[in-house]
Parts: structure tokens; sequence; C-alpha cells
């Protein structure tokens, strides 16, 4: 191996190898660490250099995650304006990352005995506010608890995630299906009497 081929391997990005494995892992969650190094163009042992095991990975692709969700709740400004159009920002913001977050959301299942990342706890809370925010506001509907709204969202962006790789769902219509079938179960009717 020349001197360069080597500085070139050395010189691997943790972000890179991170950001290849989140674009592998959305698209394939069931890829092998073997399949993560092809895919950020490494060797398996420099994978591991990294990242010891495929937890080690999972743990790094959650904290890039929880970043880039916490980015996305800030751009979407949650407390400007009604509940409904920071929903729309919020659910626009989060799109680049809809793989990453559904991937991590199937993969968290696995670890339920775990300690929960308190990086979630607080991105639930503030997504939270906003549902609650709503209610207050009359916007939305107060039979269904911020909380279970929130994981709905989530659930949403997942399963909206897959059925745009999958093609059953054009990749324009993401904020579409998403904010209006949330919506149109969670905006408050007026009754009639």
């Amino acid at each position: 191996m020349s001197h360069s081929g080597y500085g070139c391997l050395m010189s691997v990005d943790r972000d890179q190898v991170l950001r290849s494995a989140a674009a592998l892992l959305s698209r394939k969650s069931t890829a092998t660490m073997d399949e993560v190094a092809r895919a950020a163009g490494i060797g398996r042992a420099t994978l591991h250099r990294h990242f010891a095991g495929r937890d080690a990975l999972v743990r790094a692709l959650e904290e890039l995650g929880i970043q880039e969700f916490e980015a996305a709740i800030d751009a979407a400004r949650l407390d400007e304006g009604c509940a409904e159009d920071a929903l729309r920002r919020l659910v626009a913001g989060v799109e680049p990352g809809a793989g990453l977050l559904s991937f991590l959301v199937t993969e968290n299942q696995l670890f339920e005995g775990d300690q929960v990342n308190e990086g979630w706890a607080r991105l639930d809370a503030r997504v939270a506010a906003l549902f609650r925010r709503g209610q207050e506001r009359g916007e939305f509907r107060i039979d269904l608890t911020p909380a279970w709204l929130t994981e709905a969202l989530y659930g949403l962006v997942g399963t909206c995630a897959w059925a745009v790789q999958d093609g059953r769902v054009a990749a324009k219509d993401f904020q579409y299906m998403i904010v209006e079938l949330l919506l149109g179960g969670a905006r408050r009717r007026s009754v009639e009497k």
C-alpha cells in the first residue's frame, strides 16, 4: 500500500462514516457491519476502530439523529404563530433525516431495558409542548394527550419515510401526507347540537 493511500485511510472522518451508515441503514435496517464498512468506503477493521460493534454504531447514530432532530425543532420555531403552521414547519424540517429517525425508533425498541437517551426525552417534551399549546389555543382536540400525539407524529414520519423509499408515496407529498393525516385526526371539530 502506498504511503498516500495509507494516509487517506487514516484520515477517515468519523462523521462521514456515520452519515454513510445512516444513509445505508435508513434504506436497509438489517445491514451488517461489513455492508456499513463497504458503504463508507472503508475496511471492516477501520470501522471497528471507530465503533466497537453494531450497538456502538447505533448509539453514535442516535446522537447524530438527536442533533439533527433538535436542529429541525429549533428551525421550526415551534413557539411562533399557530400550532398547525409550526407543525408543518417541523415536518418539513425533519424530512431530510426521516429515514434515520425511522431506523432509530425501530432500533430503540431493541434496547428497551437500557436507559433511554435523555436527548430523546428533551425532544419529546418540546414536541409535546407544541401539541399542548395547540390544545390550549383550541386548535387541537383535547381528548388525545400531547404525549400520544408526539408518538403518532414519530410513527407517521417513520412510516412515510419508508413509503417514499419504496415508491408508494411521492417524495414531494411527504409533508402533506403526514400533516393532513395527523391533523385530520387531531384537529378539534365544532360540535353541533
